[in-house]
């Protein structure tokens, strides 16, 4: 274990996660987020399916906005891009070291929320960001 190819995947996975909760929250306005839940989720889509019936959330995905449908495809994507990192990262390295570095996708999701979103978090939620960056920096330095 002494390659740092895992650190390579771990850090492409925290930014495939980080653009799947930004492509999200642009896709889902407008839509029951089950059902966006379902239209990202293919691999569960019989499970959601049935869930969606039966809590009465149902409604035709092809009369939702191009918009809607276009960001909950790249949602999806990316979900699936991060998965596929972060197990060849697993695959590569110790989980103590690719779970956090996972959680990089923290910080980059302020970060990406601030530039696509035009959110604007607080002194206090940049210190807690940072200290998470700083967490990640640490465990990926560790020998």
């Amino acid at each position: 274990m002494n390659s740092y190819g895992w650190l390579i995947w771990a850090l492409l996975s925290a930014v495939f996660a980080a653009l799947t909760t930004i492509l999200a929250k642009i896709g889902i306005q407008g839509v029951d987020s089950d059902l966006a839940t379902l239209i990202r989720t293919i691999v569960i889509v019989v499970v959601l399916t049935g869930f969606v019936w039966f809590t009465g959330k149902w409604t035709n995905p092809f009369t939702l906005g191009s918009k809607t449908l276009g960001f909950l495809v790249l949602s999806a994507l990316a979900t699936g891009a991060s998965w596929v990192c972060y197990f060849r990262a697993l695959q590569q390295g110790d989980a103590a070291k690719v779970a956090p570095i996972d959680k990089l996708s923290v910080v980059l999701v302020a970060i990406f929320a601030v530039i696509l979103l035009a959110e604007r978090p607080s002194l206090r939620e940049w210190l807690g960001i940072g200290f998470v960056g700083a967490g990640v920096v640490i465990i990926a330095l560790a020998k």
